[in-house]
């Protein structure tokens, strides 16, 4: 790889920053909140978005987990569903949020260069993913320690575990790797507007058809 001049760029993204951050933040949030320290404090905006991002995932895990309990009745899965929609919209808004500052940083020093190789996945896609990971890792640890848990359970999740630690630390290495190319001019990205269709009162047929019919 052709050495980089851009070395303000270098530590603006770091996986094993985010992937520590996720963890740190994952702990902290399954704590009481009486118990809990205070959030770290962020010098870059994109580090907040990263852990704003971070928290979308976390709160629409835990929402999901309560649409699934068998005894919910109606309103609360319709209010259930409703929270999934907010939460996951704002998902998607602080993934763009997170390409917007890296892109933002990066026309500052006149990158990404124009023709070089597009890559398919931006880093907040891959930022999201990373993210879900961390709450799998997270949970999965839980069910290993569960107490009274079925003959078996904490071996299944033993290597459960191991299959998502090696996803996480093939997927941080792609980014790592992928911030160093853009860096050095020889791949590029774009955000990839998620363009969701069912929150909008003008696109999703079952809310303007009702609206129409009033």
């Amino acid at each position: 790889m052709i050495p980089s001049p851009h070395s303000s760029l270098t530590g603006l993204l770091s996986a094993d920053a985010v992937v520590a951050l996720h963890d740190a933040l994952t702990k902290l949030w399954h704590q009481p909140r009486s118990d809990r320290e205070p959030e770290p404090e962020y010098k870059e905006p994109f580090a907040e978005a990263v852990a704003e991002q971070h928290l979308a995932n976390f709160e629409l895990w835990h929402i999901e987990d309560q649409a699934r309990v068998p005894r919910a009745s109606d309103r609360q899965l319709s209010e259930l569903k409703r929270a999934i929609d907010r939460t996951n919209q704002r998902r998607n808004d602080l993934m763009e949020r997170c390409d917007s500052l890296l892109l933002a940083a990066l026309v500052a020093e006149g990158l990404p260069r124009a023709h070089a190789e597009l890559h398919s996945e931006s880093p907040g896609l891959m930022l999201d993913r990373l993210s879900i990971l961390a709450l799998k890792i997270y949970h999965t640890r839980e069910e290993i320690e569960r107490p009274n848990a079925p003959v078996g359970h904490a071996e299944r999740n033993r290597e459960r575990l191991g299959v998502l630690e090696v996803q996480r630390s093939d997927l941080a290495g792609c980014l790592d790797r992928l911030w160093q190319q853009v860096i050095a001019g020889e791949r590029r990205f774009k955000i990839y507007r998620q363009l969701k269709m069912y929150n909008d009162a003008t696109l999703n047929p079952a809310l303007y058809s009702q609206a129409e019919n009033k």
